[in-house]
């Protein structure tokens, strides 16, 4: 199959509409980037095309494309729908953008988001984004990535989504680093203790010993 689209280009034909479906979501995948490139934005608004199943960079490319091709309908209702299937390569400004536009984006569509993307969230944008879906959220909280997304998030800004998300960052929480003392770390603690206890007088000893040499 990537021999035959290769060579279908190589004649000179384009990757128009009626190409990309005869190709279809089972060999899409199969595009390199050099063939990718080749697809013309308009090709998008007839085809049919699923990129679920491809590599992180085909999806971005795909995206980047459908973007273009949709640009006009930005505004409408209509343009979620459209930019729907290629929402696997999104980066994060065009999501945050979408949060605002209660678009109610189901679940498998979210976990399915760029990893960086998706990280880059904040609880109120994935409020704005699944709206009504929501509550399904809490069902994913142990699964990556929801897992993850939660674990960098303050747990005050998920208990405000109400749908008892747990497992974020506490606020005050501090990271203490405990030096080390390699040579007192074999030494008991009642040792260490009498130690530093007798540091002072050990030094002044020193001090007047140097001085009355």
């Amino acid at each position: 199959a990537s021999a035959a689209i290769k060579r279908y280009m190589e004649l000179g034909n384009a990757l128009n509409a009626t190409a990309l479906d005869a190709i279809g979501t089972r060999y899409l995948c199969l595009l390199n980037t050099t063939e990718l490139s080749a697809i013309h934005p308009s090709s998008l608004k007839l085809a049919s095309l699923n990129t679920s199943a491809c590599s992180q960079e085909t999806k971005n490319i795909l995206y980047q494309k459908a973007k273009k091709a949709f640009s006009d309908q930005h505004r409408l209702p209509a343009y979620y729908e459209l930019i729907l299937p290629y929402l696997g390569g999104a980066p994060a400004a065009d999501l945050k953008a979408l949060s605002k536009d209660n678009v109610t984006m189901n679940i498998s569509t979210f976990v399915a988001l760029r990893r960086d993307s998706l990280m880059s969230l904040t609880p109120p944008e994935v409020q704005g984004l699944l709206g009504l879906h929501l509550p399904v959220l809490a069902q994913w909280q142990y699964r990556a990535p929801v897992r993850d997304w939660i674990q960098v998030q303050k747990q005050s800004e998920l208990d405000e989504l109400h749908i008892g998300l747990t497992g974020g960052v506490q606020e005050g929480y501090i990271n203490i680093v405990t030096p080390r003392f390699p040579a007192l770390s074999s030494a008991p603690v009642g040792t260490v203790a009498v130690a530093f206890h007798l540091l002072p007088a050990l030094l002044i000893s020193f001090l007047m010993l140097s001085l009355l040499s």
